[in-house]
């Protein structure tokens, strides 16, 4: 119940503000709550900033992957390292920019704000551990509501942006088709019903695997395996998918700026 409190109130309280604001102050804060509320490039610089710590020790990489990840870290091998900072990268696709432009295009900022509440709890709250899967629940399932399309669309962008991007995937050389009937296949062995899909575009088009049992909050969670190939992953992976984050993120403020000008003309009209 207290999730639903909060959201309503960052939803409510952001509206009551732009409404009571000139014209030229509303289009001051919205820019301002929209740079903030898209983490895109923070997330890649924490992910740059893991495999350069590898390069140094392994104890720096746990370290600076534990920055980024809800998973314990101090028992992760420097594969497991690499696989938690590139599961979060695609993650975070959905969750950081994806999701929070599909709802500034559906309801506007205060949509936009109300899904950041809605990830932050689902962030803080929503586990499946004996702790927090009473407590966390409300938050996790509105969580999953809020990205059931926006995860979707995100991997459907990853796939799109792939076919721009086919240097980088020297391992996948299937169709598209082929890809999409991979991922759609292992996006259902997450846990989550949306975390699964941005993870499973980037294992297939990667040829990698991700997923796998670790421990949260000292307690041992078993997860299925997403993807066919079990490889070593280099600098040369993550590169890749930052190349593709990247132009996921292009094509989806193209399509946020191309809805927002055709319902500027509509209102004209």
């Amino acid at each position: 119940m207290l999730s639903l409190v909060l959201i309503g109130c960052t939803w409510g309280g952001t509206s009551l503000l732009l409404s009571v604001l000139s014209h030229e102050a509303k289009i001051c804060l919205e820019t301002i709550l929209i740079f903030f509320c898209l983490a895109g490039t923070t997330l890649i610089k924490e992910v740059e900033k893991v495999f350069d710590a590898l390069d140094i020790s392994l104890e720096k990489g746990r370290r600076q992957v534990a920055r980024i990840v809800g998973r314990d870290t101090t028992e992760l091998s420097e594969q497991e390292v690499k696989k938690a900072a590139l599961e979060t990268l695609s993650e975070n696709l959905s969750d950081g920019v994806i999701a929070p432009l599909f709802w500034l295009m559906l309801l506007g900022v205060p949509g936009m704000m109300a899904y950041k509440m809605i990830n932050t709890l689902d962030s803080m709250i929503g586990y499946r551990t004996v702790r927090y899967k009473d407590f966390g629940c409300v938050a996790a399932r509105i969580d999953d509501a809020a990205n059931w399309l926006p995860a979707r669309l995100t991997a459907c962008l990853m796939l799109m942006g792939s076919l721009f991007l086919s240097t980088s995937f020297p391992l996948s050389k299937t169709s598209l088709a082929g890809r999409f009937r991979q991922m759609c296949y292992f996006s259902h062995a997450h846990l989550s019903p949306n975390s699964g899909w941005p993870e499973a575009a980037l294992a297939c088009l990667l040829g990698c695997r991700f997923g796998g049992g670790h421990s949260y909050h000292g307690e041992w969670i078993e997860k299925p395996y997403i993807g066919e190939h079990e490889r070593p992953l280099h600098r040369d992976d993550m590169k890749a998918a930052v190349r593709l984050n990247r132009l996921a993120e292009a094509m989806m403020l193209v399509a946020v700026m191309a809805v927002t000008m055709a319902g500027m003309l509509y209102a004209k009209c």
